[in-house]
This record gives C-alpha cells, sequence and structure tokens, in this order.
C-alpha cells in the first residue's frame, strides 16, 4: 500500500485486511503483543498476515508483514537489515517545526549543517554534550535539504520535537516531477524519500516528544512511530514513570521514579513493540479534557524493529529542565541516561530492544 494513500481510506483498507484473515496463524508467542501491565488484556495476540515480501525482508519471517504499514515490523531482529557496514559514531539530529515549538528547542535555526546555537536552544546542547561523553559526535539541522541527501554514514537519524510536516521545502517541488501524490497532486518531498530509504539500509531512529505530532499524514512515519500517534494530553504534571521490561534503556535505573510531562495520550496505541517504561496514572492528577487515558497501561517508551532499521521511542522530555544537568528536576539523572541509551542501542552500540 502506498504511503502517500489519504488516512481514512488507508484505514478502511488496513481493517478489511486484517478482518479478513483474523483466522490466520496468530504471531509466535516471543513476538505476541501480550504487554506486562495486561494494557492489550492478558495473553493478546495479532493476527498474521502474510504477504509477497520485498528483497528488504529474509525467508521465514513473513508472519511479521504487518498490512497497515506494507512493512515488517515488532520485536523480530532477524528483519534488521545490514546494508551499511561502515556508519561513524556519529548522529544526525533534527528539530525542524512546522507548527507549535516547544521551548526546549529555543529559536528556529538558520539553513544548513551544525547552525549557530544560543542558550535558549536547550535540547540541542544537551543532545550534543550527552552524546559527547559516550564518544558520540552531533550533527543538527533543521534543514530538510540536508535530510533529503542524508549521509549514510550515521548510525541514528533522531526527531526531537518536531511538529507537523517537517519533510516539505515548503512552496518548492524539490521532488522529480514523477514523485507525484496521485490524491492531492502535489509533489513528494525528497526527504521523506533519503528517510525511509535510510532506515531500510539499517539504519537507526529515534523519536522524542512531539515526533509524534509530526506528519500525522504519512502512515509510514506512523508506523515508524510503533504504529502510534500523538492525540492530546493533560496539564504538564508530576506522575510515576515505571520500567516495564529491561533493555539497555533502562538498565541501572530504579523500577520507579518520579517525573514531570505532558504525559501524551495516543492514537492509534502502539502495537507489536518492546515497551520500556510507563506512566502510573495513577499518579497522574488530570488526564486531558477529551481523552479518557489509558488506564493500567499508558506507555511513555519503547522499541521495535521496522521495515529494516531500529527505532527507539519515547513522548517524554517536554519540560526544558529535564534536559539541564543539574537542574533539581525530579529524577532528571535517568530520564538523561534512558535518552542517552536508548540513542546507542537505536544505533547498534549497545544492545538494541533484547
Amino acid at each position: 500500500m502506498a504511503a502517500n494513500v489519504p488516512r481514512r481510506q488507508f484505514i478502511k483498507g488496513a481493517t478489511a485486511a486484517v478482518a479478513a484473515t483474523a483466522a490466520a496463524q496468530a504471531l509466535p508467542a516471543s513476538t505476541a503483543n501480550a504487554d506486562p501491565g495486561g494494557g492489550q488484556g492478558k495473553g493478546h495476540v495479532e493476527p498474521t498476515v502474510k504477504s509477497p515480501l520485498t528483497t528488504n525482508t529474509g525467508p521465514g519471517i513473513d508472519q511479521y508483514f504487518d498490512p497497515s504499514y506494507n512493512v515488517v515490523r515488532g520485536r523480530v531482529p532477524e528483519s534488521y537489515h545490514p546494508w551499511v557496514a561502515n556508519r561513524e559514531d556519529r548522529i544526525l539530529l533534527y528539530t525542524r517545526t512546522a507548527g507549535p515549538r516547544h521551548a526546549h528547542l529555543g529559536p528556529a535555526l538558520k539553513a544548513g549543517i551544525n547552525p549557530a546555537l544560543t542558550p535558549q536552544n536547550v535540547l540541542q546542547n544537551a543532545m550534543i554534550k550527552w552524546m559527547g561523553e559516550v564518544g558520540v559526535q552531533v550533527d543538527w539541522t533543521e534543514d530538510v535539504s540536508r535530510l533529503a541527501s542524508i549521509s549514510s554514514s550515521y548510525k541514528a537519524v533522531v526527531f526531537a520535537s518536531t511538529s507537523r510536516d517537517v519533510m516539505w521545502k515548503h512552496g518548492t517541488a524539490v521532488a522529480p516531477a514523477s514523485a507525484v501524490d496521485t490524491t492531492t497532486g502535489a509533489h513528494l518531498d525528497a526527504a521523506k524519500t533519503a528517510l525511509r530509504q535510510y532506515v531500510r539500509a539499517g539504519g537507526g531512529f529515534v523519536g522524542i516528544h512531539n515526533a509524534f505530532g509530526t506528519e500525522y499524514n504519512w502512515p509510514w512515519y506512523e508506523g515508524l512511530l510503533g504504529g502510534a500517534n500523538y492525540y492530546d494530553h493533560g496539564n504538564h504534571q508530576n506522575g510515576d514513570v515505571v520500567v516495564v521490561n529491561s533493555d539497555s534503556s533502562t538498565d541501572r535505573i530504579p523500577k520507579r521514579w518520579a517525573f514531570r510531562d505532558e504525559w501524551y495520550n495516543l492514537v492509534p496505541f502502539p502495537t507489536r513493540v518492546k515497551f520500556l517504561l510507563t506512566v502510573d496514572e495513577s499518579t497522574v492528577a488530570t488526564k486531558s479534557r477529551t481523552h479518557p487515558g489509558h488506564g493500567d497501561f499508558h506507555p511513555v517508551s519503547w522499541c521495535q524493529y521496522y521495515d529494516g532499521g531500529r527505532a527507539f521511542l519515547t513522548t517524554l522530555g517536554h519540560d526544558s529542565d529535564a534536559w539541564r544537568d543539574g537542574s533539581g528536576y525530579p529524577s532528571q539523572e535517568f530520564f538523561k541516561q534512558h535518552i542517552v541509551k536508548g540513542v546507542l542501542s537505536a544505533m547498534g552500540t549497545v544492545p538494541f530492544c533484547s
């Protein structure tokens, strides 16, 4: 299914495909989406849908094919595609916004790679410092043309609090005339193709906070996020983060820690992923005006293999002080460790989604 199908038509088609194969063989138990908190219901498994495989998937893993996003995805390391063997210990940080801009991003950046930063660019400065402490170099940009020509030498691409449609060069056609959305007639942006091909070649992807408020109408990107999307949030408020699965990003941090965030509500709810952290909703005072919250199982971090690459995702990180060492923000050191190890895992430097 093409990635540019309108969302309503896309969901209808995906629903029909799943319904037509509901009696098919279930996913193996090792990949069943039965979370430890019971958020999917005990014994929940997802239907298997077989489809002709692309050259990007090896034999014997067709049961992991997801018809909703037309990819192999989930807790399936066999699907990883190590096409590029000589990647550097370097990541690309992308913070472009085409809608609301979080305060922790500071003023919009000038075009090009590694433009000048101000002290108000809190998240960018933090990522450069934090990853530098573990020997990883960071390039940063908000220039979509730089994303469109992304180097395969990066071990991971990080979308941090991006917003809305950040993969278009607005007002110009940067894709060839043949690359046209047959529904809208609009030219597809080269950055979308570049990101997708980067992931398919075994690249790592990290989505942080409002990366979930980005590219709503691109189904492939929604699948990259774990088959999830931002819906709304309640107040910026206290809550307890709970570790629900051990992984590189949760190693050596407490099983429960106090934090403050917006606690994003998600529609769709993530599927086929390895859940890492949740928020205990009994410790959150207000949910939102329109969403009832996720009850006993409200994930805030997870990971998955996706279309040949690796993806680490978290909705955490709203407050600027969460990105400032020594700020006194509750459990800031645990948040920092989770982010750094999560990025390293997507890079493949430490075990990923194991």
